[in-house]
């Protein structure tokens, strides 16, 4: 019996190490990390917001956080938008998926180029959905540019959203 016992935890120990996910490397992501304050405009009309981007579950993952406001405009009432991105690695160990949440009750599976200064993430073509591209473009040192757009034909991308923002602090991936 202690054989049998002793036999399955080193099964289970090999099975473990051998089909467990390798350490992502977030060398890409460096540049984005850290806490952002911005302000942008798009068809919610002028806003400003924050959002960080954080290593969390020990470097496994990245978390972004994000919160905008757009102040009442006309008949249009404020806009207050809460969403939540997180980056996991492949089988690769490349952080090159991602999954989105927001207030609205969105949900979007996104997989991610790099450029040299960009990052991109594209939207899951789903049938009868549009497309969404999120970029990320590093202008300076602490200053990047945040594009959100929309494609109903999956070629050409309309900007719904775009602004700049300032990093407002650092963290380490």
């Amino acid at each position: 019996m202690r054989t049998k016992i002793a036999l399955t935890i080193a099964f289970l120990g090999v099975f473990l190490t051998v089909f467990s996910q390798p350490n992502p490397t977030w060398e890409k992501w460096n540049w984005l990390i850290g806490d952002w304050a911005g302000e942008g405009s798009g068809q919610p009309g002028q806003g400003g917001g924050t959002f960080t981007f954080k290593a969390d579950l020990d470097q496994k993952i990245l978390v972004r956080k994000s919160h905008s406001e757009y102040p009442a405009v006309g008949s249009k009432p404020e806009i207050t938008h809460n969403d939540l991105l997180i980056v996991y690695p492949d089988h690769s160990g490349n952080g090159s998926k991602a999954i989105y949440f927001d207030n609205e009750g969105h949900i979007i599976n996104y997989s991610i180029t790099f450029s040299d200064k960009s990052i991109i993430l594209t939207s899951e073509k789903v049938p009868n959905v549009p497309l969404f591209r999120l970029t990320y473009t590093l202008l300076e040192d602490q200053k990047v540019n945040t594009k959100f757009e929309i494609s109903r034909d999956g070629a050409n991308f309309n900007t719904y959203l775009e602004g700049n923002s300032i990093k407002i602090r650092n963290e380490k991936p």
